[in-house]
């Protein structure tokens, strides 16, 4: 099982990523092991995530998430759609 995720950092930001662990992968981030972009906006948490059937599916939603405007970001964390 994997997952797509959207981390919202101290600055307010959006990290987008994939995981086969969310709780593994929230706690690598706040020690600052996960990611470089991550690592100077501590702390992290969870504003949304989706399990996805695969590897393959995760990657392909990150990558479209990834292409989304700020404010596109923001609809799918509100609304969970």
């Amino acid at each position: 099982m994997f997952y797509i995720y959207i981390l919202e950092c101290a600055d307010k930001t959006y990290y987008t990523g994939y995981t086969n662990d969310l709780d593994v992968r929230l706690k690598r981030h706040n020690e600052g092991l996960a990611s470089k972009y991550t690592r100077s906006r501590l702390p992290v948490k969870i504003a949304w995530s989706k399990r996805c059937k695969d590897k393959s599916a995760a990657m392909s939603m990150e990558a479209k998430i990834k292409q989304l405007t700020r404010k596109e970001k923001e609809k799918l964390v509100y609304r969970g759609c």
